[in-house]
């Protein structure tokens, strides 16, 4: 259905998520001083994946806010990707610089010389150079998101990365998709791009649920059920053993830990308990 203001509207939703997207990530990362978990392959795949999706978005003529989207994407994963470098890696905040403006400045040489390039095959009919281009973006986005599933799959919990990111980036996903069924012509390729990513992000969601939310649900119920019985006291007293609960609290549950929260100590015990 052809209605430009809408398709104009949901760009714009999902050019702002995508502008704030990483943003909350990039921030967690400043305050934590480390990137633990964070897969920083994802993000030098996602500032690839930018180049050919802006030059599929331009040279297919899409609103000018999913025309903005990709460079942002590029921009906010190369910063995301220092931060893996300085933190992980160790490098030094120069070379950081050196390395990302570097690698940004070639992305961005690339993909304008692409998109002068491309528009010639597109005028004479020519397809395929364009279909190639949203095949890479895709590719490039959702093996971003897979590098996340390996992680989940060898530590059995979603760390390192903030939930709050994660449904941003999945809403511009959302958003966007939505936007090109309001382009005068519906774009198969482009609902491809943006529903992969949308799918894989909610499977990383389902996995904090299950992996982060489910066993903190768990423990709260089994703490007020232990403070029900012996309501003084913070723990539960079990043939000389005291499980001391470090629980989280619940601003804290989708903040992917990266260790347990619950340790056992054991007691001694006392002189007039021992046997004779």
């Amino acid at each position: 259905m052809d209605n430009p203001v809408a398709a104009n509207v949901l760009g714009t939703a999902g050019a702002v998520c995508w502008s704030v997207q990483l943003i909350p990530q990039i921030v967690i990362n400043y305050r934590r001083h480390h990137t633990i978990g964070l897969q920083p392959s994802m993000m030098l795949l996602w500032a690839f994946a930018g180049v050919p999706l802006g030059i599929y978005n331009i040279v297919s003529g899409f609103n000018i806010a999913l025309q903005i989207q990709p460079q942002i994407l590029t921009f906010l994963s190369l910063v995301t990707w220092a931060q893996c470098l300085y933190y992980s890696s160790k490098w030094s905040l120069k070379k950081c610089t050196l390395v990302t403006s570097a690698v940004g400045a070639t992305l961005g040489g690339l993909e304008a010389g692409l998109i002068f390039a491309l528009r010639i095959p597109k005028r004479n009919g020519l397809q395929w150079p364009l279909t190639l281009m949203a095949v890479l973006s895709a590719v490039f986005l959702s093996l971003g998101v897979l590098t996340h599933y390996w992680d989940i799959y060898t530590h059995k919990t979603v760390r390192g990365i903030s939930f709050l990111f994660v449904f941003i980036d999945a809403l511009g996903d959302l958003t966007s998709l939505i936007s090109i069924f309001f382009e005068k012509h519906l774009d198969v390729l482009g609902m491809v791009i943006y529903g992969s990513e949308l799918v894989l992000w909610i499977g990383v969601m389902a996995c904090g649920g299950w992996f982060n939310l489910k066993p903190w649900v768990e423990r709260w119920l089994k703490k007020r059920r232990d403070e029900s019985i012996t309501p003084e006291g913070d723990g539960v007293q079990m043939d000389n053993v005291i499980a001391e609960h470090n629980m989280p609290s619940s601003t804290s549950v989708f903040r992917t830990p990266s260790s347990e929260d619950t340790t056992v100590v054991r007691r001694e015990p006392r002189a007039h308990e021992t046997e004779v």
